[in-house]
């Protein structure tokens, strides 16, 4: 028998939220809202619960949560990270950068840990399928056609009839001492078009007349 129920992780996986990113020092940001909204929208029994926050005294805070969607739960961790993405502590400390400059890590707030819990908790939503593509470094979700690239505007091209050859002849009038070859690529370059046969023989005929 064909198999017509989506598990889990195939509907979530499915789910475009490239528009909804942002990207700061090199890591994905995912709006933790609109996240746990769409988790919410396609599994209503969506729970999640925030552990408590481990503390060590060489590595930092380090966030949990736990989240459970139909029956399955899933664990997931972050540490606490300033804005350069080092390790925040109880208290500030210094370190130097492969430049030679000291720079200093200000101590975790309340602010710092609430919000890297929130940011684990849409990690933790990516184990059940939601932009986890973006951890995957690919560009777009499972099943989903990229944008096709615009076609590329045609060049036209200018004929000894065209409205636009009065004003070409005119530039070929001014430029005339140019050698015949140059003149042709300067005329079509300015013009953003292509002369026709036609419109190359009135050229050369101008460029014999120096």
């Amino acid at each position: 028998m064909a198999k017509t129920t989506k598990t889990t992780f195939e509907k979530l996986s499915a789910i475009n939220v490239n528009d909804k990113v942002e990207k700061k020092n090199g890591l994905t940001y995912l709006s933790w809202a609109w996240a746990w909204s769409e988790v919410k929208k396609v599994c209503p029994d969506a729970t999640y619960l925030e552990l408590p926050t481990e503390f060590d005294d060489q590595l930092g805070f380090m966030c949990r949560t736990e989240v459970t969607i139909e029956g399955e739960t899933l664990g997931m961790w972050l540490p606490v990270m300033d804005g350069a993405n080092k390790a925040m502590k109880k208290t500030a400390y210094s370190y130097s950068t492969r430049y030679g400059k000291d720079k200093t890590v200000e101590p975790a707030t309340a602010f710092d840990i609430n919000k890297t819990l929130m940011r684990c908790l849409v990690k933790n939503l990516a184990m059940f399928g939601l932009g986890i593509y973006i951890y995957a470094g690919e560009d777009m979700p499972e099943n989903v056609e990229p944008p096709k690239p615009k076609a590329p505007t045609p060049i036209p091209t200018i004929d000894v009839t065209s409205k636009r050859w009065k004003g070409l002849m005119s530039f070929a009038v001014q430029n005339k001492t140019l050698p015949y070859d140059d003149l042709i690529k300067k005329l079509e370059l300015s013009g953003k078009c292509k002369l026709s046969e036609k419109a190359k023989a009135e050229v050369e005929k101008l460029s014999t007349k120096k």
